[in-house]
């Protein structure tokens, strides 16, 4: 037997719970199909810009996670050899957002608001332990193939689906759908440390510069953690796996990144591999992509999860007219849209930032942290640099396409 909605959405991760709530409370049918049995607390996205609680707040999930997280309005770039070259404060923002700030909270958060809300919502239908094996488009609907949470096979008939499964996107590879790009050649570590770094001089978002050991540093909150930090930096491609899973690795990376010829309170540690790439579309007829499954980058600049929600409430407003009657050419401006700022804004921001992290050359490297203290010394200039790295530049350009 074969049931029927109007949209499906393949993951229930932030982007794909976000884009569900939103189209429930448009008036859409949706339901909602993950693979796994419950939502997972990943050591991912942790950092919220200000046009993101800008979306979400409509909902009412920006007013639930504020209490939970910390409002960081001042970041730095730092060289590992001199210190600190560049401090912004995103309250000079404060004329053109209600959020002047980072804000910081894993992402699991927001994903356990989205889904509590999302079940009080009689449009909405979500399916944990469905496992989605394929999809077939129809003239009229897409049918979409799972394993129900007992093994069982089923099927679901919907209008439209939207695969928000990740970077492996089942949809996306049942669609045929290229996944255009690169991935860097080492592996990122990523460490969480319970010690009080703002005494050694870091603002709570620090970026550190180094050829060989550059850092991404960012004070998160944890009741059950005095002084929660997390710290992501490169490894050796060159190390199997199991070194650099050794406390003794992360410790020696932490001491040399951090200055500071002390052991920490490591409380967590693991790695994963970090790659560049967007879809060749986000719509191919029945069937559209958003977050991880349409684009993916590295961590620095904190791109990927606001980038998704960005798509989220993007897709969600399209496709709720849709499917109330609007020409589904509102679809294709979704992909114009969104496929603009992952090319434009979010690959070459992330890949600049990345370069600019790990530069080795010394006559580059001292012209680049010229570059940025010229930057914060003009008022003009820093607002505007502020504009692009909190993303607030990337949805206004959005927004002028048709």
């Amino acid at each position: 037997m074969t049931s029927e909605t109007q949209v499906v959405i393949v993951g229930a991760g932030p982007v794909g719970l976000v884009c569900a709530l939103a189209l429930a409370r448009s008036g859409t049918d949706v339901v909602v199909l993950e693979a796994l049995g419950k939502l997972p607390r990943e050591q991912r996205g942790a950092a919220f810009h200000p046009p993101t609680l800008e979306m979400l707040e409509p909902h009412g999930i920006t007013g639930d996670l504020l209490p939970l997280g910390l409002r960081i309005p001042v970041w730095q770039i730092r060289d590992k050899e001199d210190g600190v070259v560049a401090e912004f404060d995103l309250g000079m923002l404060a004329d053109e957002t209600r959020y002047p700030y980072r804000f910081h909270l894993p992402q699991h958060h927001l994903a356990a608001d989205a889904l509590a809300k999302l079940r009080r919502e009689p449009r909405a239908t979500v399916l944990f332990g469905a496992s989605v094996e394929g999809l077939a488009q129809e003239d009229a609907r897409v049918r979409v193939r799972y394993r129900d949470a007992t093994g069982a096979a089923a099927e679901i008939a919907a209008s439209w689906v939207v695969g928000c499964d990740g970077s492996r996107s089942i949809v996306r590879k049942a669609s045929d759908i290229a996944y255009e790009g690169f991935t860097w050649p080492e592996r990122f570590l990523v460490t969480n440390v319970d010690e009080d770094l703002v005494s050694e001089g870091f603002a709570e978002t620090s970026y550190v510069a180094d050829p060989d050991k550059w850092a991404v540093i960012l004070r998160l909150a944890d009741p059950r953690v005095g002084n929660l930090w997390r710290i992501a930096m490169p490894s050796d491609p060159d190390l199997p796996e199991e070194e650099v899973m050794e406390e003794g690795y992360a410790q020696a990376m932490l001491r040399e990144v951090l200055g500071c010829d002390r052991s920490f309170r490591l409380i967590y540690q693991s790695t994963y591999r970090v790659h560049q790439r967007v879809a060749s579309t986000f719509r191919k007829g029945r069937v559209l992509l958003a977050g991880d499954a349409a684009h993916i980058n590295n961590p620095i600049g904190g791109f990927g999860l606001n980038g998704g929600v960005h798509d989220a409430i993007n897709l969600a407003d399209k496709l709720g007219a849709v499917c109330a009657g609007a020409d589904d050419g509102l679809l294709d401006l979704y992909d114009r849209q969104r496929r603009h700022v992952a090319v434009e804004n979010v690959q070459r921001q992330s890949i600049r930032n990345k370069k600019l992290m790990q530069e080795r050359d010394p006559g580059v490297r001292r012209r680049n942290i010229d570059e940025l203290r010229s930057v914060v010394r003009d008022p003009e200039r820093a607002r505007a640099y502020l504009r692009d790295s909190s993303m607030i530049s990337s949805v206004a350009q959005a927004a002028a396409i048709r």
